[in-house]
């Protein structure tokens, strides 16, 4: 790691990197692999794999895998009375340990009904909260158009999706991550993101 490159770690500081990461998502078709997308790097190896509704058999839940294949972070929506009468959607993301969660890491909510993300409109909160502060991260801009970043709460950009290419669209994009940043952490949100938008990784 860089000797001046902070750290921050949300799901484990073996996804940091000193270097920029270049990453590029590309949507799994529902009919054949069960939906979800796979992240591979600039060498196009796999990084990262997102398992939804589709395989996983239940809406509102997601599994976050790492190259290995090794389940490392599991997501799930907020349900029941309360959640039902509130005016966001509430997410957390735990880590898995021996294949079951474990340790809540982070929270997300996003306001209902889904709109385009404004400033402010998606906030990440990461665990355990602090006294001072209700959220650490946002998502502004529009993640169905891939014009969307990740950023801190004191303005810095932590990740930005886009496009580019011949064959860039809906079905593959680019997630550009900051030195330091924890990458299984970004792929956390955008994997939210995408059920939000009904996208690969609902049924």
């Amino acid at each position: 790691m860089g000797a001046h490159t902070l750290l921050t770690p949300v799901v484990s500081k073996i996804f940091c990197s000193s270097l920029q990461a270049v990453l590029l998502v590309r949507r799994r078709p529902p009919a054949v692999t069960g939906g979800g997308f796979v992240v591979t790097d600039r060498e196009q190896r796999v990084v990262f794999s997102v398992d939804g509704c589709g395989i996983i058999g239940a809406s509102g839940q997601l599994v976050v895998r790492d190259g290995d294949g090794t389940a490392i972070l599991f997501i799930h929506k907020k349900g029941g009375v309360v959640q039902a009468l509130s005016v966001h959607n509430r997410w957390k993301g735990y880590l898995m340990d021996y294949g079951e969660p474990s340790k809540p890491v982070f929270s997300l909510q996003d306001p209902k009904p889904v709109l385009s993300c404004a400033a402010g409109d998606v906030r990440v909160t990461v665990e355990p909260k602090g006294r001072k502060r209700h959220w650490d991260y946002e998502v502004t801009g529009s993640f169905a158009h891939r014009a969307c970043a990740v950023k801190s709460r004191t303005g810095h950009v932590v990740a930005q999706i886009g496009v580019k290419g011949m064959m860039a669209g809906r079905d593959f994009y680019h997630v550009v991550v900051q030195p330091g940043y924890d990458q299984a952490f970004v792929i956390g949100v955008i994997a939210i993101l995408d059920n939000m938008n009904g996208e690969s990784t609902r049924c």
